[in-house]
């Protein structure tokens, strides 16, 4: 633990007792003799005084400097000297210090102990004993981030990168030959210093990095070789603080900035009281004195009011100091105010009123104060568009006269932009100048250049398969079925003729008539056809079969680009637009007809945003549009076509250069077609030779890529 220093200690002891001095009587009481004596483990001093006192001393203990001090009242040094040396145990000297009618005894440790006070007539007898901590070797781990593994060997740091965090935040990222690496990070003067212990480094990583372009808390990071160590030197501005792990074989050190609140004494990220550990044990102490106390543990300059008095009773162990202040605060109805490392201590009334007055007083000087003239030339900005701001004007709504918002002018302030020279004239008083400069700096900057790529893939699969049949019988003659007197159809069929050694085949006259037509559906396609017939050719039975198998993939790829600044809306459109026909009756019975448009485009929207990590932030909008001319309607004659719609609209956040996929359509669509006679569509395997059946598969996907590239990238990330 961060502890009080001896010295400034019995200061503010002597400060504290400094009213006693005034016209007093002289102390009743006074302490006579000292002796010491060890007892095992333990220490025992016997304090003896004139007369015997009603109630223990009060007293605290500090642990670095270890030490406890005793505070007598009304009590007088009588030992005739304000030191004496022990060396008993961890017992090393005793201070006794008198200032008016009290008297401090103040006992000088090896380290830090526990005490207890006994009363026994005229003694006081006081009691040193060790204190058992399981936490020391956890306070030795914190200087040493890790011990080496194996003694004597060699370790090599592989590389050494520089990140910025998420929240702003600087990593440095150490990658180790072995996790066995010992490691020591302390913090030196206003560098962060890690050593590795017995470790090289390559050449090519002693170096010195200028991070300064991250906008970290960091600006230097320089590796070097130290002897047989590898060192680092972190260098950081402003308030940060750090933290450091390790994973396996790669080391982490976090510098993070810390944003200072006025109404914390001990500044950090962490939820809570953050200063260093003390035990006290006040009876019925100065206020004053124990404030002072406190701000010199935290490391503060402490301006206490003269209006701040009274007594406290305190008695606390192992409690942040910026605690302790707190609850006197709250007990005595005071309040502080921080600049950097002073606090100004006084009752909240006074503080109230003081910052009541200083206001007032700064308002009644700029309603005073001479005002002067500036200008300011724009490299980037309009100078109307910033006029318009300063006084109170936004221009979002794209017009001379926008939406009101916070004035930066002051009351008789103004500003006049010159268009031609871009050169804003302001004139205002010399504090909202320097306010208006900072302003005008900070929007001044060229933005940076972002090219949006979207490709739009559409993708179809088709197949169909048609199979059909023809059946057909033919007989030359008229056959009675049976006794009914019902005859078949009958044709001409000529014989075949024979003329020495040549056979001229028969000829049928009479054109093929079939019995089952159910050919495939399709236009095209293969065909296979079949006749049986007796020797005289008078009977024929024809058989057609037909199929079709149709086998589609095609592709549609669609890449808009286009470029914008950051946090400006970009749109792009490729397409044309469909008229289509509306009718309208009139009174004479007459029609008349309106042509109107629509459109069927592929448009890309996006509204870009870098990130300080240098990743794009976009609001994106991807359309795709095309007429379905298979279900139009016809009217009048003319057709008029829905439109076929996909639509992306999403936010997404992908790193520079990178592609992700924002959306995606998949659709299926299976159709099964079946046309048989009945009953003899139905027969297992002939069946087929009354009945057709047509199958259809369509797929149809769309994805839609988005790619992000920075045309004009300034800071550089790896």
């Amino acid at each position: 633990m961060k502890m009080i220093n001896y010295k400034i200690a019995v200061a503010i002891a002597c400060l504290s007792l400094w009213s006693a001095v005034r016209a007093e009587p002289a102390p009743a009481n006074s302490i006579e003799a000292v002796t010491v004596a060890q007892q095992g483990n333990d220490i025992a001093l016997k304090i003896d005084l004139k007369e015997p006192l009603t109630s223990p001393p009060p007293g605290f203990s500090v642990a670095s400097p270890a030490k406890i001090a005793l505070d007598f009242q009304s009590t007088a040094n009588g030992l005739g000297k304000n030191a004496e040396v022990f060396n008993q145990g961890d017992l090393r000297s005793m201070n006794v210090v008198q200032v008016g009618d009290r008297t401090r005894v103040v006992l000088n440790l090896v380290r830090n102990l526990n005490y207890r006070t006994r009363l026994d007539g005229k003694a006081l007898y006081v009691t040193l004993s060790p204190i058992e901590r399981v936490s020391d070797s956890a306070a030795q781990r914190t200087t040493r981030f890790a011990e080496e593994s194996l003694v004597g060997t060699k370790h090599s740091v592989n590389d050494v990168v520089f990140r910025r965090g998420r929240d702003g935040e600087g990593r440095i990222i150490v990658d180790l030959s072995d996790s066995g690496t010992g490691i020591d990070i302390r913090q030196q003067g206003r560098n962060l210093i890690v050593d590795f212990a017995k470790t090289t480094v390559p050449d090519r990583l002693r170096r010195k990095l200028d991070v300064t372009d991250f906008a970290t808390p960091v600006t230097m990071v320089e590796t070097k070789a130290y002897g047989d160590n590898v060192r680092m030197t972190i260098t950081p501005t402003g308030l940060w603080e750090h933290n450091a792990y390790q994973s396996d074989n790669q080391f982490v050190v976090e510098v993070k900035r810390v944003v200072e609140d006025p109404n914390k004494l001990v500044q950090g990220s962490k939820v809570g009281y953050q200063g260093p550990r003390v035990s006290i044990n006040y009876q019925n102490g100065d206020v004053r004195a124990l404030l002072r106390l406190m701000a010199e543990e935290l490391g503060l300059n402490a301006v206490i009011s003269e209006t701040v008095t009274g007594t406290t009773t305190l008695v606390l162990k192992d409690v942040p100091a910026d605690q302790v202040i707190d609850i006197i605060f709250q007990q005595k109805g005071l309040d502080m105010r921080k600049k950097g490392n002073i606090i100004m201590i006084a009752p909240r009334d006074e503080i109230a009123t003081r910052e009541k007055l200083d206001f007032e007083s700064r308002q009644q000087i700029s309603e005073l104060e001479p005002i002067k003239l500036e200008q300011f030339q724009l490299n980037y900005q309009k100078a109307a568009d910033v006029a318009r701001l300063l006084a109170g004007v936004s221009t979002a709504s794209g017009g001379t006269t926008g939406i009101p918002v916070q004035r930066i002018l002051s009351k008789r302030g103004s500003a006049v932009a010159d268009p031609q020279t871009n050169i804003i004239f302001i004139n205002d008083i010399p504090s909202k100048l320097e306010e208006i400069r900072s302003f005008i700096n900070a929007i001044d900057v060229g933005a940076r250049q972002v090219l949006i790529e979207a490709r739009v893939v559409e993708a179809n699969d088709s197949f169909n398969r048609d199979l059909g049949v023809k059946l057909g019988f033919i007989n030359s003659k008229p056959v009675q079925i049976g006794g009914t007197g019902v005859y078949t159809a009958g044709g001409t069929v000529s014989p075949a003729v024979t003329s020495g050694t040549t056979t001229t085949p028969a000829r049928l006259n009479q054109q093929s008539m079939f019995g089952v037509n159910l050919p495939s559906g399709a236009s095209s396609g293969g065909t296979l056809a079949l006749s049986l017939f007796n020797a005289s050719i008078t009977r024929i039975l024809n058989l057609e079969l037909s199929a079709l198998e149709k086998d589609g993939i095609g592709k549609i790829i669609s890449s808009p680009r286009v470029i914008t600044a950051n946090n400006v809306k970009a749109k792009i459109e490729d397409g044309t637009e469909i008229p289509y026909i509306t009718t309208q009756a009139v009174t004479t019975g007459a029609q008349t007809y309106t042509v109107n448009f629509k459109p069927a485009k592929l448009s890309l929207e996006v509204t870009p945003q870098i990130t300080p990590e240098g990743t794009v932030r976009m609001q994106l909008i991807v359309k795709k549009e095309e007429p379905d001319w298979e279900r139009a309607v016809a009217v009048n004659g003319f057709l008029n076509p829905p439109i076929k719609s996909s639509v992306v609209e999403t936010a997404v956040v992908v790193e520079n250069g990178g592609t992700v996929v924002i959306g995606g359509v998949f659709v299926t669509k299976n159709s099964d077609t079946v046309s048989k006679i009945p009953l003899l569509g139905d027969i297992p395997g002939l069946g087929w030779l009354f009945k057709t059946k047509s199958e259809t598969v369509d797929r149809r996907e769309l994805l839609v890529f988005i790619t992000p590239r920075l045309m004009s990238d300034k800071m550089r990330f790896d």
